[in-house]
């Protein structure tokens, strides 16, 4: 289930920013006022800080227990929420503060440009989370088993009549590509790239290989060696992995961590 890493730590950071930006840059007629402007803007983060806290651990965390996955659009619609209730909070305590009268007209008025603000807030908020998350469950997933596979030598078959089956270590084995009516197999070769063809199919190479857990299909047109993943980098819409060191970079498909927790399960 996708969720933010630490509310409590995100809800502090929030307040952390409003005392910065409201104490600092004084925005919204703050630089008018006569009384303390440190306090003034610890006010305004308390409300933050607050609305942030009620909103995660007395509304989001139950609905959590009765949704059974918790989607994109799920966070998205729950951080906009938090936007307006913030806005709401924040200009009841400026009517209270600066003795302004409480009018449904300006009410009204602050929900439209929040809206407009929030939409911005909860697109970049909702992005950055779920970016965290995928690297998150990337690391967690990637339990690698190069030592339990030492001395272990896979065989690839040649479909050709006259093709040779292709043997090398398990453990340097990088990836496979599928390339019409052939597979291409790259692997280390010392200090460089080896990359050999053979007439077989993914399906086929996933067959052979069926008893090795770090062998994943993680592309229609790619099997990667988790063991030799050194780094990833991506977001929502896919990963990139680099292998061996840097011998070679792949594509993957944006469903590529929850197949693969399903499929280590």
């Amino acid at each position: 289930m996708w969720t933010r890493s630490n509310p409590l730590k995100e809800s502090l950071f929030a307040f952390a920013i409003v005392v910065v930006i409201l104490f600092f840059l004084q925005p919204f007629g703050i630089s008018e006022y006569e009384g303390n402007k440190f306090l003034l803007s610890l006010a305004f983060g308390l409300v933050t800080f607050v609305c942030n806290v009620i909103l995660e651990y007395c509304i989001v965390v139950p609905l959590k227990r009765h949704v059974r996955t918790w989607r994109i659009w799920h966070q998205a619609l729950t951080t906009l929420v938090e936007v307006l209730l913030i806005g709401l909070c924040n200009f009841l305590l400026s009517c209270i503060l600066f003795h302004y009268p409480v009018e449904l007209s300006a009410c009204l008025d602050l929900v439209y440009w929040t809206l407009l603000i929030g939409i911005i807030i909860t697109v970049l908020s909702t992005m950055i989370s779920y970016q965290q998350f995928m690297r998150g469950q990337l690391d967690a997933l990637l339990e690698k088993t190069t030592h339990e596979q030492e001395g272990i030598t896979i065989t690839l078959h040649d479909n050709r009549a006259r093709g040779d089956d292709l043997s090398l270590p398990l453990n340097d084995l990088l990836y496979i590509e599928a390339q019409k009516n052939n597979v291409a197999v790259c692997f280390i070769d010392g200090a460089s790239l080896g990359r050999r063809e053979i007439q077989s199919t993914l399906a086929s190479v996933m067959s052979e290989l069926s008893d090795y857990p770090n062998i994943f299909q993680c592309h229609r047109s790619f099997v990667v060696n988790l063991n030799n993943i050194t780094s990833a980098k991506g977001n929502s819409n896919g990963y990139t992995l680099q292998l061996g060191g840097g011998l070679a970079t792949i594509p993957v498909s944006r469903s590529f961590v929850p197949k693969l927790k399903s499929f280590i399960a």
